[in-house]
């Protein structure tokens, strides 16, 4: 049985039909909202449910629950606030109760009631949220550019922008029934926003051996500079499945959502997303979702005794590595040799070769994967 929705349903707020006619007509009325990607992700993820059980943008008091108590205002676990940023110029006449149309590259995607509109101090959203205020937070410095003003409400979907990776996109309704399918019980969600090495394969894989099967979904969407390029993880994926996992022991789905490098409240958060997709369990990497050293290691891994009632169980499967007298691929745990013989897999080292175009040796990266990224002239973002 595949876990149930976080907050007890899936969320839908896709429409269609005669009412989606009307509703369009009705949004070419509207005072309209142009949003950009990072946004328009949050609200497909709202409307298909991957955002489960939210239906709109949040609340003042919701924003403040999520803030300050990391969970709804009805106690629900939530870490993360999905808010919608506007200048106070673009709902100038909007009030509460009105109904305004939200746009992405020019087309109406969707309607919003609006119920609320405040303010919000965005130094304290990053305090509570990153645990710092440095610059150097890839968050913060993207925090601290929105909007001055939050509007909260309802949303209906009405038009969803083309997507590039059509063919390697799953909504939660639609895994759902796949893993259902399948007579897969337990499933394990992965995250990642990374090409795969050793590492990465050896959890995952230790983790299939006690679930019936693997959720793999990387983030495509806004990243960092000098992150992977999301081409070239899903390409790096698809030969990797192909040629070292079992068949049928995998679904791979993309993802549309940003990376904030949130360290510990993003792994509760990335938990619950795939929970709602049918997920009964989480690995949760080292230092997962975080960025330099504002993270302890193993920071991520704490924060999820404070979660008892999240209903999706976190595994938390220790960094692996190569060791020469084991002859293989192990972790501290079950390795009783000195780091003299371990060979310990860095993704900066790897970033490092790869751009270097020295190509990094088979413990550290299957050869197919390695053929992959060298077919990009430059695999990472700029």
């Amino acid at each position: 049985m595949v876990s149930k929705p976080h907050g007890g349903k899936l969320v839908n707020r896709v429409v269609s039909g005669r009412r989606r006619d009307h509703l369009l007509e009705e949004a070419a009325e509207l005072p309209r909202i142009e949003l950009n990607e990072s946004l328009a992700s949050d609200l497909m993820n709202i409307a298909h449910g991957v955002y489960s059980p939210l239906e709109g943008f949040l609340l003042q008091n919701d924003y403040l629950h999520v803030l300050h108590d990391m969970r709804l205002s009805n106690d629900t676990p939530w870490t993360i606030p999905i808010i919608l940023d506007v200048d106070p110029s673009e709902v100038a006449g909007v009030k509460p109760g009105d109904d305004i149309s939200l746009s992405y590259k020019g087309q109406v995607m969707a309607i919003m009631k609006i119920e609320e509109m405040y303010g919000w101090d965005k130094r304290e959203y990053c305090q509570c949220v990153f645990k710092t205020m440095d610059s150097g937070h890839p968050g913060v410095v993207k925090t601290m550019n929105r909007k001055e003003l939050l509007i909260g409400g309802v949303i209906d979907l009405l038009n969803e922008p083309p997507e590039v990776f059509e063919n390697y996109r799953l909504w939660p309704i639609e895994t759902r029934v796949l893993f259902e399918a399948r007579g897969w019980r337990t499933i394990a969600g992965f995250q990642t926003r990374n090409v795969p090495h050793l590492g990465h394969e050896y959890v995952q894989k230790a983790a299939l051996t006690f679930v019936d099967g693997l959720f793999v979904n990387p983030l495509v969407g806004w990243k960092r500079k000098g992150d992977y390029r999301d081409d070239v993880i899903v390409k790096t994926y698809e030969v990797l499945i192909k040629n070292y996992y079992p068949k049928d022991s995998v679904v791979f789905s993309i993802l549309r959502m940003e990376m904030r490098y949130a360290g510990p409240r993003e792994a509760i958060h990335h938990a619950i997303v795939r929970k709602n997709f049918g997920c009964t369990h989480f690995i949760v990497g080292r230092d997962h979702a975080g960025v330099g050293d504002y993270y302890g290691p193993y920071e991520a891994w704490d924060i999820f005794t404070e979660f008892p009632d999240l209903g999706v169980t976190p595994l938390f499967i220790r960094e692996a590595f190569y060791c020469k007298k084991c002859n293989g691929m192990v972790n501290e745990k079950i390795c009783p040799h000195n780091d003299e013989s371990r060979l310990k897999i860095s993704g900066t080292k790897l970033r490092r070769m790869i751009i270097e175009r020295m190509r990094p040796p088979d413990y550290m990266m299957r050869p197919e994967v390695v053929d992959v990224v060298f077919s990009f002239d430059n695999p990472f973002i700029e």
